[in-house]
Order: C-alpha cells, then sequence, then structure tokens
C-alpha cells in the first residue's frame, strides 16, 4: 500500500445527535469544534442543516466560528443527493457537502440510469455554485445492497470525479472479514474518488469493522467521540484511529494527546448524562475507563494498562506472589522478609473462605497474623 494517509471525519456532532434524541446546543457544538481542532481531526462533520432553519443556521455559525478562529478543520454538512438539500447545504458556506442515496435492490435498470442521470444533474448543479466544493456521496446501504448495483454507482461516481465516496455499514450486520472483502473489491473502481468507510455498531464490530475497510483500501475514516451515533453508534474515534495509526497509517489525529481526548471524551459524556441519565464513559470503556488499569490475575499486571490515574489490585484466590508485592508495595504495607509465598497461600486462602476479595485491612490483618 503505497499512500497510506488516512481523512478523519469525526460525526460527533451530526452522528451524535441520532443517539437516544441527544440534542447539542450551539455553545456545546463550539466546545467539541474547539476539541476537534486541538486533536487535529480533519473534517467535522457538523450537522444536518435540511432538517431545520435552526440546524441550517447552526452549521452557518459553525463554518464563520471556524474561520474566523483560522481553524484548520473544515466544517462539512449532510443532507439528501437532491436539489433542495444541496441549496440549503450551499447556502452554509461549507465547501465539505456530504450527501446520501439510497437506492433499492429492486430496482430496474432503467430506474437506476435515471437515478444516476439526475445526480448528474445534482453534482454538475453544486461545481457551477461553488467550483470549490468537495463531495462525498453514501451510498447505503454495503451490507444489504446487490454486488451489481454498487459496482455499477461506484464506477459512475468514480468516473464524474466526485471526491469522497462513502460505502456505510448502515444496518451494523457486517463482519470484519466481509466489509474487507467487499471494500478491496469496490476499491478498484474508484480511480483518483477516496472511499470512506461508515460503521455502525450494531454487533459491535463498528471499530474492527472501520480498520478492516481502511485496511482493504478505504482512504478516509468516519467516526466519533466514543462512537456516539444512532442505536448502538459507529466506530470510536480514537480506538480506531489509535489502530490504524500503530498500523502505519499517516493521520493527522493527535492520538498522543491524551489529556485533551480525555477531556473530549468526558465531556462529551456529560452532556449524554445531562439528557439521558446514563453515562456512555463507564470503567469499561476501552483504553479511558479505570477496569483497563485494573488487575487480578498477576501475569496480567506486568505492563502499563490504560489511562486510569492509578492501577489498582484486587487480592483474592486468583492471585499470585508477584501482583501481591505490587499490591503491597503500591499500598506502602510491610510485611515479614522472606514470607510472601506464605503470605499469598494465606491471601488466597482467606479469600476462598470469605468468597470475596481481600480488603486492605483483611490483608494487614494477616500480616499480623504472621508476624506473631
Amino acid at each position: 500500500m503505497e499512500n497510506k494517509k488516512i481523512i478523519i471525519i469525526d460525526e460527533t456532532l451530526r452522528e451524535g445527535m441520532q443517539y437516544r434524541g441527544v440534542v447539542f446546543s450551539l455553545e456545546q457544538r463550539k466546545i467539541v469544534l474547539e476539541f476537534q481542532e486541538k486533536l487535529g481531526v480533519d473534517i467535522c462533520q457538523a450537522g444536518y442543516p435540511p432538517a431545520h432553519d435552526f440546524e441550517a443556521d447552526t452549521v452557518r455559525t459553525l463554518c464563520r466560528h471556524a474561520k474566523k478562529n483560522t481553524y484548520n478543520i473544515r466544517i462539512a454538512a449532510l443532507g439528501r443527493a437532491n436539489i433542495h438539500d444541496a441549496d440549503i447545504l450551499l447556502n452554509t458556506h461549507v465547501n465539505d457537502l456530504h450527501f446520501h442515496l439510497h437506492i433499492k435492490n429492486k430496482v430496474t435498470q432503467e430506474k437506476l440510469n435515471q437515478i444516476l442521470h439526475d445526480l448528474l444533474k445534482i453534482i454538475d448543479y453544486i461545481r457551477k455554485q461553488n467550483s470549490n466544493a468537495v463531495l462525498s456521496i453514501a451510498m447505503l446501504d454495503i451490507g444489504k445492497s446487490d454486488d451489481p448495483i454498487l459496482e455499477q454507482c461506484v464506477s459512475f461516481l468514480s468516473r464524474h470525479h466526485i471526491d469522497i465516496l462513502s460505502l456505510p455499514d448502515t444496518s451494523g450486520m457486517m463482519a470484519p472479514n466481509q466489509v474487507f472483502e467487499k471494500i478491496d473489491k469496490l476499491s478498484f473502481k474508484t480511480g483518483q474518488t477516496n472511499i470512506s468507510i461508515h460503521c455502525h455498531n450494531d454487533m459491535g464490530m463498528a471499530s474492527a469493522n472501520s480498520v478492516m475497510g481502511i485496511l482493504a483500501g478505504g482512504k478516509v475514516l468516519e467516526a466519533s467521540a466514543m462512537g456516539i451515533g444512532e442505536r448502538n453508534g459507529i466506530a470510536d474515534l480514537y480506538t480506531t484511529a489509535k489502530t490504524l495509526q500503530d498500523q502505519g497509517f499517516d493521520i493527522n489525529l493527535d492520538t498522543n494527546n491524551i489529556t485533551t481526548f480525555k477531556a473530549y471524551y468526558r465531556y462529551i459524556d456529560s452532556i449524554i448524562y445531562e439528557q439521558t441519565h446514563g453515562h456512555l464513559l463507564t470503567a469499561d470503556t476501552p483504553v479511558f475507563g479505570d477496569a483497563v488499569k485494573t488487575h487480578v490475575a498477576g501475569t496480567h499486571a506486568g505492563g502499563e494498562y490504560g489511562l486510569a490515574s492509578e492501577e489498582q489490585f484486587f487480592l483474592n484466590i486468583l492471585c499470585g506472589k508477584n501482583l501481591v508485592k505490587k499490591y503491597l508495595d503500591n499500598h506502602n504495607i510491610d510485611y515479614p522478609a522472606g514470607m510472601l509465598d506464605i503470605l499469598t497461600l494465606n491471601i488466597k486462602s482467606k479469600s476462598a473462605q470469605l468468597n470475596r476479595s481481600l480488603t486492605r485491612q483483611d490483608i494487614k490483618s494477616i500480616i499480623s497474623s504472621l508476624s506473631d
């Protein structure tokens, strides 16, 4: 793979508004945009202007805000692939115009030809209105669309120089190998058009599917903070981008800026909690959750884990002497020299007797009994 440069589209603001009815205010969107700018996100998909005049005004304001503050991030808006929505998106003054188009499998060849002919009119119309427009067309849904229809649409759009062709697993039912096979096959038909990967998380595969889509030839990643989005969400911004970067892909997103990333995730989580009374950022959140630095089995306690403020060790029947020593050292608990083996055995036996992990006081009591 010669060109390993990947464009990142953060869809927290647009896709995130589809998560359990969450609504971002203008001020909240400005703060989110500031986080994205600091982290080096390439494109912010800021909203869906055709939904309402307020939404259009908000996207327009965010576009002005980014220009006024000389942000590097590009502002994008999403709408349906028709002239009505194209006019609305053009009037927000964003240069990145994203459209979605659903073609049913039962479509006749005559009807498909007409759809693509009408789409070409829209493309030409936009180019005349804004010669700097960067166009993205999303073809829904690669998991359910018949291959001949997808292949014809991909070839057509590539010939007409669409900048980005988004190929989403909208239903979120695909497996990583299926995404790879589909994108790998279609990537040979795109020419200079960049394939964008947008995977939903209904089966918990969104991040893995997105990685495989990029490995198969995708050049654009669509993701969001903590994977917030419709139903069970989409790919997680950090873990997906970090995985790709660790495999040699070139991204602008600063995955080393952990402090800002965690603040970003906490901010989004605070909005979610305020409106839904539930948290997305929990102990079990990959990388950012505290559970990633908790240990019971000693073999897992020898490395660096996650971003939790401190490691936690739970001593029970499964612990070994290395974990016991780490626990004692971390808590500055003295123990008799040369008695680590017997202390560990006593801790395991006490845990079995009580049917739970031991508290710090339990440990001190065992040490005290050994010292008598």
